[in-house]
Protein backbone atom coordinates (compact mmCIF):
# COMPACT_ATOMS: atom_id res chain seq x y z
CA UNK A 1 0.00 0.00 0.00
CA UNK A 2 3.12 2.43 0.82
CA UNK A 3 4.60 2.21 -3.08
CA UNK A 4 1.51 2.26 -4.01
CA UNK A 5 0.95 5.54 -2.02
CA UNK A 6 4.32 6.71 -2.93
CA UNK A 7 3.44 6.12 -7.00
CA UNK A 8 0.64 7.70 -6.83
CA UNK A 9 1.41 11.21 -4.73
CA UNK A 10 4.35 11.32 -7.62
CA UNK A 11 2.40 10.71 -10.37
CA UNK A 12 -0.09 13.57 -8.86
CA UNK A 13 3.31 15.82 -8.31
CA UNK A 14 4.07 15.20 -12.40
CA UNK A 15 1.14 16.34 -13.74
CA UNK A 16 0.59 19.07 -11.25
CA UNK A 17 3.59 20.33 -12.39
CA UNK A 18 2.67 19.71 -16.27
CA UNK A 19 -0.55 21.56 -16.17
CA UNK A 20 0.71 24.30 -14.10
CA UNK A 21 3.66 24.89 -16.65
CA UNK A 22 1.57 25.07 -19.50
CA UNK A 23 -1.40 27.78 -17.98
CA UNK A 24 1.96 29.96 -17.04
CA UNK A 25 3.12 29.79 -20.38
CA UNK A 26 -0.67 30.62 -21.80
CA UNK A 27 -1.21 33.32 -19.24
CA UNK A 28 2.12 35.06 -19.57
CA UNK A 29 1.80 35.27 -23.45
CA UNK A 30 -1.46 37.06 -22.82
CA UNK A 31 -1.56 40.90 -23.44
CA UNK A 32 -0.53 42.69 -19.84
CA UNK A 33 -2.48 46.43 -19.66
CA UNK A 34 -1.32 48.97 -17.53
CA UNK A 35 -3.80 51.30 -15.59
CA UNK A 36 -4.62 54.93 -17.22
CA UNK A 37 -3.23 56.30 -14.20
CA UNK A 38 -0.27 57.15 -15.42
CA UNK A 39 1.66 57.12 -11.62
CA UNK A 40 0.19 53.68 -11.30
CA UNK A 41 1.34 52.28 -13.89
CA UNK A 42 4.86 53.56 -13.73
CA UNK A 43 4.90 51.55 -10.48
CA UNK A 44 3.28 48.55 -12.01
CA UNK A 45 6.00 48.53 -14.94
CA UNK A 46 8.64 48.96 -12.65
CA UNK A 47 7.05 46.10 -10.30
CA UNK A 48 7.43 43.82 -13.16
CA UNK A 49 10.57 44.62 -14.40
CA UNK A 50 11.90 43.92 -11.09
CA UNK A 51 9.97 40.37 -10.99
CA UNK A 52 11.21 39.66 -14.37
CA UNK A 53 7.83 39.83 -16.37
CA UNK A 54 9.67 41.26 -19.49
CA UNK A 55 12.63 38.05 -19.94
CA UNK A 56 11.59 35.14 -21.80
CA UNK A 57 8.88 32.99 -21.41
CA UNK A 58 10.87 29.79 -19.07
CA UNK A 59 13.25 32.62 -17.05
CA UNK A 60 10.32 33.89 -16.28
CA UNK A 61 8.57 30.46 -15.00
CA UNK A 62 12.30 29.94 -13.36
CA UNK A 63 11.70 32.62 -11.20
CA UNK A 64 8.26 32.15 -10.08
CA UNK A 65 9.25 28.71 -8.88
CA UNK A 66 12.06 29.72 -6.93
CA UNK A 67 9.70 32.76 -5.73
CA UNK A 68 7.17 30.18 -4.51
CA UNK A 69 9.40 27.54 -3.17
CA UNK A 70 11.66 30.16 -1.37
CA UNK A 71 9.10 33.07 -0.54
CA UNK A 72 5.96 31.32 -0.89
CA UNK A 73 5.32 34.13 -3.38
CA UNK A 74 2.77 33.35 -6.31
CA UNK A 75 2.39 36.95 -7.69
CA UNK A 76 0.77 40.08 -7.05
CA UNK A 77 -2.16 41.28 -7.81
CA UNK A 78 -2.37 44.72 -9.73
CA UNK A 79 -6.03 45.28 -10.11
CA UNK A 80 -8.51 43.11 -7.37
CA UNK A 81 -6.26 44.72 -4.92
CA UNK A 82 -3.22 46.57 -5.16
CA UNK A 83 0.20 45.10 -4.60
CA UNK A 84 -1.57 42.78 -2.48
CA UNK A 85 0.03 38.77 -2.43
CA UNK A 86 -2.28 36.79 -4.98
CA UNK A 87 -2.08 33.62 -2.06
CA UNK A 88 -3.19 36.37 0.52
CA UNK A 89 -6.23 37.30 -2.28
CA UNK A 90 -7.12 33.79 -2.62
CA UNK A 91 -7.58 32.92 1.08
CA UNK A 92 -9.46 36.03 1.96
CA UNK A 93 -11.78 34.81 -0.79
CA UNK A 94 -11.97 30.63 0.59
CA UNK A 95 -14.02 30.83 3.82
CA UNK A 96 -17.30 32.13 1.91
CA UNK A 97 -16.75 29.50 -0.74
CA UNK A 98 -16.57 26.62 1.98
CA UNK A 99 -19.41 27.81 3.98
CA UNK A 100 -21.63 27.83 1.17
CA UNK A 101 -20.52 24.24 -0.59
CA UNK A 102 -20.34 22.91 3.39
CA UNK A 103 -23.92 24.03 3.99
CA UNK A 104 -24.57 22.56 0.65
CA UNK A 105 -22.65 18.90 0.91
CA UNK A 106 -24.74 18.65 4.35
CA UNK A 107 -27.84 19.27 3.49
CA UNK A 108 -27.72 17.01 -0.06
CA UNK A 109 -26.00 13.60 1.31
CA UNK A 110 -28.28 12.33 4.40
CA UNK A 111 -31.07 13.05 1.34
CA UNK A 112 -29.59 11.97 -1.37
CA UNK A 113 -28.38 8.86 0.52
CA UNK A 114 -31.71 7.62 2.02
CA UNK A 115 -33.66 8.55 -1.55
CA UNK A 116 -31.35 5.51 -2.97
CA UNK A 117 -31.90 3.41 -0.10
CA UNK A 118 -35.60 3.78 -0.52
CA UNK A 119 -35.51 3.34 -4.03
CA UNK A 120 -33.33 0.49 -4.24
CA UNK A 121 -35.48 -0.99 -1.68
CA UNK A 122 -38.64 -0.60 -3.74
CA UNK A 123 -37.27 -1.52 -6.86
CA UNK A 124 -39.44 -1.58 -9.85
CA UNK A 125 -42.39 -0.34 -7.57
CA UNK A 126 -44.16 2.95 -8.40
CA UNK A 127 -42.12 4.47 -6.07
CA UNK A 128 -38.73 3.73 -7.55
CA UNK A 129 -39.84 4.68 -11.11
CA UNK A 130 -40.96 8.29 -9.60
CA UNK A 131 -37.68 8.71 -7.74
CA UNK A 132 -35.76 7.47 -11.03
CA UNK A 133 -37.65 9.92 -12.85
CA UNK A 134 -37.19 12.73 -10.76
CA UNK A 135 -33.41 12.04 -10.23
CA UNK A 136 -32.78 12.15 -14.34
CA UNK A 137 -34.98 15.35 -14.76
CA UNK A 138 -32.99 16.32 -11.84
CA UNK A 139 -29.50 15.59 -13.04
CA UNK A 140 -29.95 17.43 -16.99
CA UNK A 141 -30.85 20.95 -15.78
CA UNK A 142 -27.60 22.33 -14.91
CA UNK A 143 -27.06 24.34 -11.25
CA UNK A 144 -27.71 28.18 -13.16
CA UNK A 145 -31.36 26.80 -13.68
CA UNK A 146 -32.06 26.04 -10.27
CA UNK A 147 -30.40 29.35 -9.08
CA UNK A 148 -32.65 31.52 -11.19
CA UNK A 149 -35.50 29.11 -10.39
CA UNK A 150 -34.52 29.48 -6.53
CA UNK A 151 -34.72 33.35 -6.62
CA UNK A 152 -38.00 33.39 -9.28
CA UNK A 153 -39.99 31.58 -6.64
CA UNK A 154 -38.22 32.46 -2.93
CA UNK A 155 -37.80 35.57 -3.57
CA UNK A 156 -39.83 37.38 -6.25
CA UNK A 157 -42.53 35.42 -5.75
CA UNK A 158 -42.69 34.44 -2.21
CA UNK A 159 -40.16 36.79 -1.09
CA UNK A 160 -38.94 34.39 1.60
CA UNK A 161 -35.19 34.56 0.67
CA UNK A 162 -32.77 37.24 -0.04
CA UNK A 163 -31.82 37.83 -3.71
CA UNK A 164 -28.34 37.80 -3.31
CA UNK A 165 -25.75 36.58 -0.10
CA UNK A 166 -25.08 39.30 2.17
CA UNK A 167 -21.93 41.55 2.43
CA UNK A 168 -20.17 41.32 5.98
CA UNK A 169 -21.56 44.46 6.20
CA UNK A 170 -25.44 43.66 6.23
CA UNK A 171 -24.52 40.61 8.09
CA UNK A 172 -22.62 42.17 11.26
CA UNK A 173 -19.14 41.33 10.08
CA UNK A 174 -19.07 37.88 10.30
CA UNK A 175 -19.81 35.15 8.22
CA UNK A 176 -20.96 32.24 10.72
CA UNK A 177 -23.66 34.72 11.94
CA UNK A 178 -27.45 33.56 11.66
CA UNK A 179 -28.37 36.61 8.99
CA UNK A 180 -25.41 35.35 7.05
CA UNK A 181 -26.65 31.94 7.00
CA UNK A 182 -30.26 33.12 6.26
CA UNK A 183 -29.17 34.76 3.27
CA UNK A 184 -27.04 31.37 2.20
CA UNK A 185 -30.05 28.77 1.72
CA UNK A 186 -30.83 30.39 -1.94
CA UNK A 187 -27.56 29.25 -3.42
CA UNK A 188 -26.93 26.02 -0.71
CA UNK A 189 -30.49 24.85 -2.50
CA UNK A 190 -29.34 25.79 -5.98
CA UNK A 191 -26.18 23.87 -4.93
CA UNK A 192 -28.04 20.96 -3.60
CA UNK A 193 -30.59 19.47 -6.14
CA UNK A 194 -27.60 18.51 -8.89
CA UNK A 195 -26.15 16.56 -5.71
CA UNK A 196 -28.84 14.95 -3.89
CA UNK A 197 -29.73 13.53 -7.36
CA UNK A 198 -26.25 12.20 -8.00
CA UNK A 199 -26.35 10.82 -4.82
CA UNK A 200 -29.55 8.97 -5.26
CA UNK A 201 -28.52 7.78 -8.82
CA UNK A 202 -25.15 6.11 -7.19
CA UNK A 203 -26.28 4.96 -4.22
CA UNK A 204 -29.77 3.08 -5.72
CA UNK A 205 -27.22 1.17 -8.09
CA UNK A 206 -25.12 -0.09 -6.06
CA UNK A 207 -27.30 -0.77 -3.12
CA UNK A 208 -29.42 -2.64 -5.95
CA UNK A 209 -26.72 -4.75 -7.49
CA UNK A 210 -25.32 -5.48 -3.73
CA UNK A 211 -29.22 -7.07 -2.85
CA UNK A 212 -29.51 -9.10 -5.96
CA UNK A 213 -25.66 -10.60 -4.98
CA UNK A 214 -25.28 -14.45 -4.36
CA UNK A 215 -24.52 -13.39 -0.51
CA UNK A 216 -27.57 -11.84 0.12
CA UNK A 217 -29.01 -15.11 -0.71
CA UNK A 218 -27.32 -17.26 1.89
CA UNK A 219 -27.79 -14.22 4.70
CA UNK A 220 -31.68 -14.68 3.89
CA UNK A 221 -30.95 -18.55 3.79
CA UNK A 222 -29.59 -18.59 7.62
CA UNK A 223 -32.84 -17.08 8.92
CA UNK A 224 -31.95 -13.34 8.90
CA UNK A 225 -34.94 -11.15 7.44
CA UNK A 226 -34.88 -8.78 4.27
CA UNK A 227 -34.09 -6.05 6.81
CA UNK A 228 -31.75 -7.62 8.72
CA UNK A 229 -29.80 -9.05 5.95
CA UNK A 230 -30.02 -5.25 3.83
CA UNK A 231 -28.54 -3.33 6.99
CA UNK A 232 -25.85 -5.89 8.03
CA UNK A 233 -24.86 -7.38 4.74
CA UNK A 234 -26.40 -4.99 1.71
CA UNK A 235 -25.18 -1.60 2.82
CA UNK A 236 -22.30 -1.58 4.64
CA UNK A 237 -20.76 -3.45 1.05
CA UNK A 238 -22.91 -0.91 -0.90
CA UNK A 239 -20.67 2.01 1.14
CA UNK A 240 -17.44 1.27 -0.14
CA UNK A 241 -17.92 2.75 -3.42
CA UNK A 242 -20.02 5.55 -1.98
CA UNK A 243 -17.88 6.82 0.77
CA UNK A 244 -14.62 7.84 -1.57
CA UNK A 245 -17.49 9.92 -3.58
CA UNK A 246 -18.54 11.82 -0.29
CA UNK A 247 -14.62 12.17 0.27
CA UNK A 248 -13.80 13.41 -2.96
CA UNK A 249 -16.95 15.87 -2.97
CA UNK A 250 -15.37 17.26 0.75
CA UNK A 251 -12.60 18.52 -0.81
CA UNK A 252 -14.45 19.49 -3.88
CA UNK A 253 -15.64 22.06 -1.49
CA UNK A 254 -12.69 24.19 -1.86
CA UNK A 255 -13.10 24.88 -5.26
CA UNK A 256 -16.87 25.99 -5.36
CA UNK A 257 -18.62 26.80 -7.79
CA UNK A 258 -18.09 29.98 -10.21
CA UNK A 259 -21.61 30.17 -12.17
CA UNK A 260 -23.71 29.92 -8.57
CA UNK A 261 -20.83 32.26 -6.99
CA UNK A 262 -21.12 35.23 -9.84
CA UNK A 263 -25.14 35.12 -9.85
CA UNK A 264 -25.95 35.44 -6.15
CA UNK A 265 -22.61 37.78 -5.68
CA UNK A 266 -20.20 34.98 -3.14
CA UNK A 267 -17.09 36.81 -2.58
CA UNK A 268 -15.52 33.47 -3.05
CA UNK A 269 -12.83 31.62 -4.97
CA UNK A 270 -15.14 30.88 -7.88
CA UNK A 271 -15.92 34.91 -8.52
CA UNK A 272 -12.75 35.46 -7.74
CA UNK A 273 -11.74 33.45 -11.07
CA UNK A 274 -13.57 35.23 -13.19
CA UNK A 275 -13.13 38.74 -11.68
CA UNK A 276 -9.09 37.89 -12.24
CA UNK A 277 -10.05 37.11 -16.16
CA UNK A 278 -12.56 40.05 -16.52
CA UNK A 279 -10.02 42.24 -15.55
CA UNK A 280 -6.65 41.37 -16.13
CA UNK A 281 -5.11 40.38 -12.99
CA UNK A 282 -3.00 37.51 -14.57
CA UNK A 283 -0.97 36.37 -11.28
CA UNK A 284 -4.44 36.14 -9.31
CA UNK A 285 -5.91 34.05 -12.63
CA UNK A 286 -2.56 31.96 -11.96
CA UNK A 287 -2.71 31.34 -8.36
CA UNK A 288 -6.41 30.25 -9.19
CA UNK A 289 -5.99 28.30 -12.09
CA UNK A 290 -2.60 26.49 -9.73
CA UNK A 291 -5.13 26.07 -6.64
CA UNK A 292 -8.30 24.53 -8.63
CA UNK A 293 -5.66 22.05 -10.45
CA UNK A 294 -4.68 20.81 -7.02
CA UNK A 295 -7.76 20.42 -5.51
CA UNK A 296 -8.67 18.21 -8.50
CA UNK A 297 -5.89 16.14 -8.15
CA UNK A 298 -5.58 16.02 -4.68
CA UNK A 299 -9.04 15.13 -4.92
CA UNK A 300 -8.60 11.90 -7.60
CA UNK A 301 -5.79 10.85 -5.22
CA UNK A 302 -7.18 10.70 -1.80
CA UNK A 303 -10.62 8.77 -3.27
CA UNK A 304 -7.88 6.44 -4.70
CA UNK A 305 -6.06 5.76 -1.55
CA UNK A 306 -9.12 5.77 0.75
CA UNK A 307 -10.65 2.11 -1.50
CA UNK A 308 -7.87 0.73 0.14
CA UNK A 309 -8.44 2.12 3.98
CA UNK A 310 -12.04 1.18 3.32
CA UNK A 311 -12.27 -2.08 2.25
CA UNK A 312 -9.53 -4.20 3.56
CA UNK A 313 -9.72 -6.60 0.59
CA UNK A 314 -8.44 -4.19 -1.88
CA UNK A 315 -5.25 -3.95 -0.17
CA UNK A 316 -4.84 -7.61 0.51
CA UNK A 317 -5.39 -8.24 -3.48
CA UNK A 318 -2.89 -5.91 -4.62
CA UNK A 319 -0.54 -8.46 -3.04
Amino acid sequence: MTKYVLKRVLLMFFTFMVIMTIEFVLVRLLPRELPTDKTQAAAIASRWEALGYNEPIMTQFGIYLKNIVTKWDFGTSWYIAFRKPAWDVLIDRLLPTVLVNLYSLVFSIPIGILLGIYAAIRKNKWQDSFISTMVMLFVSIPSYVYAFLVQYFLYFKLGWLPLQVYSLADAGGSWFSGKMFYSMIAPVLALSFGEIAGLCRFTRAELTETLTSDYMLLARTKGLSRAQATTRHALRNAMVPILPMLISSFIGILGGSMIIEQIFSIPGVGQLYLKSIQLFDYDVFMMDGVFYTFIGLLAGIVVDISYGFIDPRIRMGER
